[in-house]
């Protein structure tokens, strides 16, 4: 047993690696911690206020959605269990998990960086750091598991493939890095991937990579989206007139701050009109720093912030510590609200947002896969580039209404008749994992 940070983190470790032993669907991500949670979820004493580190929300999200596909709103853990084997990295390597998260948001934060970060990418997510930190723990929370696993980060998928473990790796972004096939001419390991196009690519670079692959073991879902974000689309109705209801969000590293500042620096000001054209939410995800610039502007532009459970108030900010409770606030409050979502085109963002019903501003992208997301839901009209330093009149642009209607209402309307093959991603890898039993070895 390694030695934890919290003597309480013994017990849930023991008891995680148990669950996923005995769950007919379990589940393996990379995405940051949510120890606090786990502490109350085994009914061990814990904060509520103390600070997760976060890596990546889609990673977490999208692993979440399976689970909340098969629970059906309960958790059941012999029906499936998720964890996330950064809850359990030794007191000797945690610096390393705090390193990382320095370095991923100083590089998300800061546009100069950007072209650094495409230097870091090169390397792959198989050679960062943490991977040494995250082995042995991953290694302990698997070692008793027959049935094939579902892993939501390529690094531990390739960990867990290497180790002769039965795994189906889902391919998160309409992308596929070399990472993903580096395994892939094994026979106990098979990928779900968004669509058609990204099987192809994965074909092309595994064979730019003089690797072999089955055909049968990469297979089209579409992307994984949690049930709660599918019903947020259940009432919605396209906007046509009257406050237009704009959310702007972050991503798991405070991605895109600065133009979220210049959003927020633009609409702010005319949450003061009468009547007034917007109500805007800020989802500054579980960074503190995002959350008190929503603050600040706020105070400066002499608007109130309101709660963010009542669903009336010109200005509402969603932020909470802890990844979970940060991810349920976005579910509860903010999807089924959103006329319209401004965020990056990730794919935990803009699939969710589009699965919500809503149309999409995208902010600058991060990556090659990103941008990718953002040219498919352009391509069917929900999403335009956003224009942060002058959104307002951008925005009044899109609500005017040209041959009867305005490109906001189309987009909303594209999304809310989205192919139903987007939505049922869930369910389609489950039958992966399934099958997965009689075609890996």
């Amino acid at each position: 047993m390694i030695r934890l940070p919290d003597k309480h983190l013994e017990k849930t470790y023991a008891f995680d690696r148990e669950r996923l032993a005995k769950s007919e669907l379990p589940i393996i991500t990379v995405a940051g911690t949510f120890r606090e949670d786990l502490k109350r979820l085994y009914g061990l004493p814990n904060n509520n206020t103390a600070r997760d580190v976060v890596f990546s929300r889609a990673h977490f999200s999208m692993a979440l959605a399976l689970a909340n596909h098969v629970w059906k709103g309960e958790p059941k853990p012999r029906k499936a269990w998720m964890v996330d084997p950064t809850n359990y990295v030794s007191l000797e390597d945690w610096q390393k998990i705090t390193l990382t998260e320095f370095i991923g948001q100083t590089l998300a934060r800061n546009s100069f960086l950007h072209t650094l970060k495409g230097v870091v990418d090169k390397f792959g997510r198989d050679k960062l750091p943490i991977l040494d930190s995250i082995t042995p723990p991953l290694l302990y929370l698997t070692e008793d598991i027959t049935c094939p696993i579902l892993s939501f980060h390529i690094a531990a998928g390739n960990i867990l493939a290497k180790q002769g473990r039965r795994v189906v790796q889902m391919v998160t972004d309409p992308h596929v890095r070399p990472e993903y096939v580096t395994n892939a001419m094994l026979d106990n390991i098979m990928f779900c991937v968004f669509d058609e196009r990204t099987q192809l690519e994965f074909f092309e670079v595994a064979a730019l990579n003089h690797i072999s692959v089955d055909p049968r073991r990469v297979v089209v879902t579409g992307p994984p989206i949690d049930p709660r974000t599918i019903a947020a689309r259940k009432d919605k109705v396209p906007w046509r007139s009257g406050m237009l209801k704009i959310a702007v969000a972050t991503g798991g590293l405070g991605t895109n701050s600065y133009e979220i500042r210049q959003v927020l620096s633009q609409l702010l000001p005319h949450l003061r009109r009468e009547p007034c054209p917007y109500q805007v939410v800020l989802y500054a995800g579980t960074q503190k720093d995002i959350a008190k610039m929503g603050h600040d502007l706020a105070k400066e532009n002499h608007i109130p912030v309101s709660d963010i459970s009542r669903g009336q108030g010109r200005f509402r900010i969603a932020y909470h510590p802890q990844i979970l409770d940060a991810n349920e606030l976005l579910l509860r409050y903010v999807f089924p609200w959103a006329d319209g979502m401004i965020t990056k085109p990730s794919g935990d963002m803009a699939y969710d947002s589009v699965a919500a019903g809503c149309f999409l501003l995208t902010l600058s992208e991060w990556g090659v896969w990103e941008e990718r997301i953002r040219e498919i839901f352009e391509q069917e009209g929900m999403a335009r580039r956003a224009e942060p330093d002058q959104l307002v009149t951008q925005l009044s642009v899109l609500q005017q209404a040209i041959n009867g209607k305005s490109w906001v209402e189309s987009a909303m309307f594209e999304a809310l008749k989205v192919d139903k093959s987007f939505l049922e991603g869930a369910e389609h890898i489950l039958k992966v994992v399934k099958s997965a039993d009689k075609i890996l070895k």
